[in-house]
């Protein structure tokens, strides 16, 4: 079984940064592609950013160029840098991972979430 934790939200006020964390444990052998995705309140979830095993990033155009994803395959952790951050930031975000374990492939795996709270 694998598990995620999310952690790094908090409340900041625009145009300061974040940097989000998510830690992946269990019997892992492989994480493969790694997703940040945000929920805001009456809204649905939607994809912020995913990062490839090998490096390749893609973003949201509405964070395109703010946020940062990264990843330590060493560590199965993964990190999402907010700057410039925006009062329609604020969600819950949460990670999501495709990740091979000793005994099967998990293509989707959720952590709880970290809210992030942005006041204009």
């Amino acid at each position: 079984q694998v598990h995620l934790v999310e952690s790094g939200g908090g409340l900041v006020q625009a145009g300061e940064s974040l940097r989000l964390s998510c830690a992946a444990s269990g019997s892992i052998v492989r994480i493969n592609a790694m997703d940040w995705y945000r929920q805001a309140p009456g809204k649905q979830r939607e994809l912020v950013a995913t990062i490839s095993r090998g490096g390749s990033t893609n973003y949201a155009d509405s964070v395109k160029g703010r946020f940062t994803i990264s990843r330590d395959n060493a560590q199965n952790t993964g990190y999402l840098q907010m700057n410039s951050l925006k009062p329609e930031d604020t969600a819950v975000y949460y990670c999501n991972v495709d990740v091979q374990s000793v005994f099967k492939r998990y293509p989707e795996v959720w952590g709880q979430g970290t809210l992030v709270t942005v006041s204009s």
